[in-house]
């Protein structure tokens, strides 16, 4: 019967939440029962999109259609038309949007932070300069703020090396009390992009208290998905960290969260990854993004769609459930 969602069995394992082009998705919660992602730019600087049961989700439009942006002004310092990986922390009664940036001078990404009043926006940074930049290791990029136990608060990225030929790396640094300035030196956390499925690419840090301590997911290998590729080698990985700045150590020399063609088994899932983690409804849940495919699990249109799915952590190591099923 049209309509009728398959048996559990039938269902693929990862089914996207949003099949629209909405990559690098951070989820946080907006209040009122409801949700909020912001993904990285697709037209607009920082499309949105929102849900109240983490499973249909809504572009944010204006009343034309027209989507609405979080960051409709970019910064002084920023080139427009690269505005990457936004994360939103709230510090006060401030929103704090940590994003990724071209710097129209020196042509490397950085980070930048604007605030807001609300969640929607709209974000304002007036910075001449990027709140951070490391310039002589290709640039910086996916920032992720994260608030200890303590209340103190910190930034990580990755630092682009890749891009000029050099390693990349993933660094930390305190943050001032109100989120918008460093207050420490930046701290290499220690991890390295050796293992093979990297391709000497580690990007997306996700820093995690959890039962033992402290955890950073991270996400490795190239992003994209190319004709001549059977899947995208993008993938999702752990470490354990000794504290805060680290150091951190990989967990394992394979991903926790890879592609994979499976048709009438699990399915097909191509390049997941630049994942955020966050608490709803009582539960904790893994948003990632995965390239658009066709039945058979080929490159299809080159859109990156949008997942969840239920996250834990089981004898010391992270869980991801099967995703949330649309249509059920």
């Amino acid at each position: 019967m049209a309509g009728t969602a398959a048996p559990a069995q039938q269902r693929p394992l990862m089914e996207p939440v949003l099949r629209e082009n909405f990559p690098d998705a951070f989820v946080m919660a907006e209040g009122n029962g409801s949700f909020i992602a912001y993904a990285t730019n697709d037209g607009e600087n920082v499309p949105m999109a929102v849900s109240r049961d983490l499973v249909t989700w809504t572009i944010l439009r204006d009343s034309s259609g027209k989507k609405l942006d979080a960051m409709p002004i970019l910064a002084p310092w920023v080139k427009p038309g690269f505005t990457w990986a936004p994360e939103v922390m709230k510090v006060g009664a401030k929103y704090l949007l940590y994003y990724t940036a071209n710097h129209r001078a020196a042509d490397k990404q950085c980070i930048g932070v604007a605030a807001s009043d609300a969640p929607r926006g709209p974000f304002v940074d007036t910075s001449a300069q990027p709140m951070v930049c490391q310039f002589d290791l290709g640039g910086s990029i996916d920032a992720n703020p994260f608030r200890d136990k303590d209340g103190k608060l910190y930034l990580y990225w990755k630092a682009d090396g890749n891009r000029i030929g050099k390693r990349s790396r993933l660094y930390g640094a305190a943050l001032s009390a109100d989120g918008m300035t460093l207050a420490g030196a930046a701290t290499d956390v220690g991890l390295t992009d050796e293992d093979a499925w990297e391709q000497r690419v580690i990007e997306a840090p996700t820093m995690l208290r959890v039962p033992e301590g402290y955890a950073m997911l991270y996400s490795g290998g190239y992003f994209g998905w190319n004709d001549d590729q059977r899947l995208s080698p993008y993938a999702m990985n752990w470490a354990r960290c000794s504290g805060p700045l680290g150091p951190c150590k990989d967990a394992g020399p394979t991903p926790i969260l890879n592609s994979y063609a499976r048709p009438g088994k699990e399915g097909c899932l191509s390049g997941p990854g630049h994942q955020s983690v966050f608490r709803a409804n009582g539960g904790t849940f893994i948003s990632f993004h995965g390239w658009s495919a066709t039945r058979g699990c080929r490159k299809a249109e080159g859109k990156r769609f949008f997942y969840v799915a239920p996250f834990g952590w089981e004898n010391g190591a992270p869980a991801i459930a099967p995703s949330l099923r649309p249509g059920n």
